[in-house]
């Protein structure tokens, strides 16, 4: 049989590669090659449908085709093509666990970056929400929410019914979606004037035993518990901590809105001084998986010539990714003192997409008296789609499998290294302890 015979291989065979984001191209924003891809796309996934259980982009999808007068995507209108872009969150579980067709493959399917494109096209054209920019400037609102009269007003805003309808109407935030609370008392505040402890620091695989915690948007305004925790952890196993000075936002919630500048922005903020920590002789943490997903991967893509990006790519780790490398060379301190019982750990899609393995179940089975109960299955929450009025619903759909089996376990705790997916998931249940994240079930595990 000649090579123009042979018919198109079976995918998942080989490593899939990434190619980087084109997105400084001009061509990258015109708009007629865009709907041709999504035509091409989205004909492949219609004759696959091995995703259907992950978002609600792909059953979006197979519905527009299913209702067309010709069951195919010749039969579905291109305007409906927006639809399926609007139901993806960028998870990126399709491209790393299911598609058969991801590059090497010849078909070259990217779908998670040609929502990306899709998104970022939207964004220039103007047709991204206001609300929903504003949603995403987790700068701005984590600065306004550290203010202490401001932040109790938003808190009791949160609160409040009345005021939940009118967020409702003017910042398309479902009036039932649960909201984090704001501290005035911010991790960094918190931490200020805490010197990292004196200690000489042992390498260990890719780690040098001195960490640089990026405390992130959420952890620093929302969560600062879960940063103090991972200080108190870390520092307990002599690996001294530092807080970055200058942080922004990661970009991610930037990212997800097509907004591509802004996150050139933030990378232009961020970049310089986590090199200069790293020259320093400081490795990177961040207690987010979207955080690290975003210097580990979408940066990397989207500045695939950047010396610095790189470097901060290879020197970032999720933090029981870097006690599990600690453990390996017989550096972490095993000395527990509480049993956790069983655990439900759900596992966070970005750090899924990380593919560094289950390694905070690894570091939690450690424990003595502790079963952990995995769960690899979307939470629903997924940045601003968890909150917003059009995808609520959807979202507590999504969850209701894991809710679901979270009661089934009858678990003594219920984590998520995602604070948000913990959240989202915790609403559904009623629970007999507070801790939801494995950070902090590790600080009670050593019995700090």
């Amino acid at each position: 049989m000649s090579e123009f015979n042979q018919p198109p291989r079976e995918g998942s065979l080989e490593a899939p590669t990434r190619h980087p984001l084109n997105w400084q191209d001009p061509a990258f924003y015109d708009e007629a090659p865009l709907m041709e891809e999504l035509e091409r796309v989205y004909d492949i996934c219609h004759g696959c449908r091995r995703c259907v259980s992950l978002c609600d982009a792909f059953p979006t999808l197979f519905d527009l085709v299913d209702e067309s007068p010709t069951f195919e995507m010749d039969g579905v209108a291109r305007d409906d093509y927006w639809k399926v872009v609007d139901e993806c969150y960028l998870c990126d579980l399709c491209y790393q666990t299911k598609c058969p067709y991801v590059p090497p493959h010849e078909w070259a399917v990217d779908f998670p970056h040609l929502m990306l494109q899709a998104k970022a096209v939207q964004f220039r054209k103007g047709e991204r929400k206001i609300s929903h920019r504003l949603m995403s400037n987790t700068g701005l609102t984590g600065k306004l929410g550290s203010i202490p009269v401001v932040s109790q007003a938003l808190n009791a805003a949160n609160r409040s019914p009345g005021m939940r309808r009118v967020m409702e109407k003017t910042l398309d935030i479902h009036r039932d979606a649960k909201l984090p609370a704001f501290h005035t008392d911010t991790l960094r505040r918190r931490d200020k004037g805490r010197a990292p402890k004196a200690v000489s620091p042992v390498a260990a695989g890719p780690t040098r035993g001195r960490a640089a915690l990026f405390t992130t948007c959420y952890c620093n305004v929302n969560t600062p518990e879960i940063g103090q925790d991972l200080i108190r952890v870390f520092e307990h196993n002599d690996i001294p901590v530092t807080l970055a000075a200058r942080e922004a936002c990661c970009g991610m919630p930037k990212l997800e809105q097509g907004d591509l500048e802004t996150v050139d922005k933030y990378r232009q903020r961020n970049i310089p001084q986590l090199v200069e920590l790293i020259d320093a002789g400081w490795d990177i943490v961040a207690p987010i998986p979207s955080c690290v997903l975003m210097f580990k991967q979408e940066l990397p893509l989207m500045f695939p010539d950047d010396a610095d990006v790189l470097k901060v790519k290879q020197n970032i780790f999720d933090p029981f990714e870097y006690l599990v490398h600690r453990h390996k060379a017989g550096l972490l301190n095993t000395g527990f003192s509480t049993p956790l019982g069983t655990v439900a750990w759900h596992v966070p899609c970005h750090q899924r997409v990380q593919n560094i393995g289950p390694k905070t179940r690894d570091v939690l089975a450690l424990v003595p008296g502790t079963e952990i109960q995995v769960i690899e299955r979307c939470s629903g929450h997924d940045g601003t789609y968890g909150v917003r009025t059009g995808t609520f619903a959807k979202s507590r759909k999504i969850a209701r499998p894991v809710v679901n089996r979270v009661k089934k376990m009858e678990a003594d705790y219920l984590v998520s290294d995602c604070p948000m997916a913990a959240s989202q998931i915790a609403d559904g249940l009623e629970l007999r302890h507070g801790e939801t994240s494995p950070l902090s079930l590790l600080r009670k595990a050593y019995g700090l």
